[in-house]
């Protein structure tokens, strides 16, 4: 019998160390596992940035919390218990120990960790888009499939309206039309004549909200109407805690004066379907649904496969040419920017 490879000194501590590891992890699940949950008291994450959160209790008070190796992940939004220091102290002074279930979370793709959660028990997510820097559909689009993927309601804003003329504005009613008669929210804002903010606080009201859309679409304009002491608040609660925030880095979830949360995250800046399937990004389509699994072959690509019903229903008119045009323009882009066998992944 061949004698087992002797260890490097490297490899000797490599082992030890993973051992050791796997001992403190199983020591945290076992004081977890075993802790009063009586002594504990409930909370929401409004801030997350590096190993810390913060966590407001039921009185307002905001402790900078360290998170139990145990937990998977704590993203702005989540509801959790949380050991509170005695006395509010300045620094991390408390523990995350129990993250509750989630009724819904917002995620995005990332190359190197896989799926990432950005938010949680979101309500609704509000699209903003304007004709400046450019009105773009497909756009809208992805935010509403990754919107159907996940069950949160979207509610599509265009802003800046007072940047268009009467041609424009009709053009560009007529174009999001299609997204009204399949049921989504279509509101019209401007932050300079304050068309449409008051009706978007009522939207607001009482649910948790985040804002999603391109650079230059005005969603920090907006904000600063629905919010405008956003940044004052963002200081208060860094002053809070004791610690500041690197604002541009962290997630922070945000109370509305009329009532309901906003949540603003870089996270959401940008969001990728790649790590969808296909079949989710055509469910994610919903005018779609009523001819799904009723194409000739199983294997459709409704495209130019004869007998698909999704392209027929689009050539009878039952389905707009640009969202049929646009789920096929992300098909191609989904499969342009999908990790290769040989990355991260």
């Amino acid at each position: 019998m061949a004698k087992k490879p002797k260890l490097t000194q490297r490899q000797k501590r490599q082992v030890a160390a993973n051992r050791k590891r796997r001992l403190n992890d199983k020591q945290d699940t076992l004081s977890a596992a075993s802790a009063d949950t009586s002594s504990l008291q409930s909370g929401t994450v409004v801030g997350r940035f590096g190993k810390h959160a913060d966590v407001e209790d039921a009185s307002g008070q905001v402790a900078r919390c360290h998170i139990r190796r145990t937990i998977e992940s704590v993203v702005c939004g989540d509801h959790v218990l949380f050991d509170a220091p005695d006395e509010q102290q300045e620094g991390v002074s408390g523990v995350i120990e129990i993250v509750k279930d989630r009724q819904s979370v917002l995620t995005r793709p990332d190359f190197y960790d896989g799926v990432k959660p950005i938010a949680a028990n979101i309500d609704q997510i509000i699209i903003v888009s304007a004709v400046m820097p450019s009105l773009s559909l497909n756009i809208i689009d992805r935010y509403i499939v990754a919107c159907e993927d996940i069950g949160i309601t979207p509610v599509i804003v265009l802003n800046k309206v007072e940047l268009m003329d009467e041609a424009t504005l009709s053009e560009t009613r007529q174009q999001l039309a299609d997204y009204e008669s399949l049921g989504y929210a279509v509101y019209f804002t401007s932050c300079k004549t304050q068309q449409g903010i008051e009706t978007l606080n009522g939207i607001l009201k009482d649910k948790v909200s985040i804002f999603v859309g391109q650079s230059g679409v005005g969603k920090s304009s907006i904000i600063n109407q629905v919010l405008p002491d956003a940044q004052e608040l963002v200081g208060a609660i860094s002053d809070n805690s004791g610690l500041g925030q690197h604002t541009t880095t962290a997630a922070k979830l945000l109370h509305l004066p009329a009532g309901g949360d906003l949540i603003d995250s870089p996270g959401v800046r940008e969001f990728g379907l790649w790590h969808l399937p296909v079949e989710r990004v055509t469910w994610g389509f919903i005018e779609f649904r009523d001819f799904l699994g009723g194409c000739k072959f199983r294997d459709c690509k409704h495209l130019n496969d004869p007998g698909c019903l999704i392209r027929e229903a689009t050539e009878m008119g039952k389905i707009s040419p640009a969202r049929y045009a646009s789920y096929h323009k992300i098909l191609t882009s989904m499969e342009e920017n999908r990790p290769s066998h040989s990355g991260p992944f």
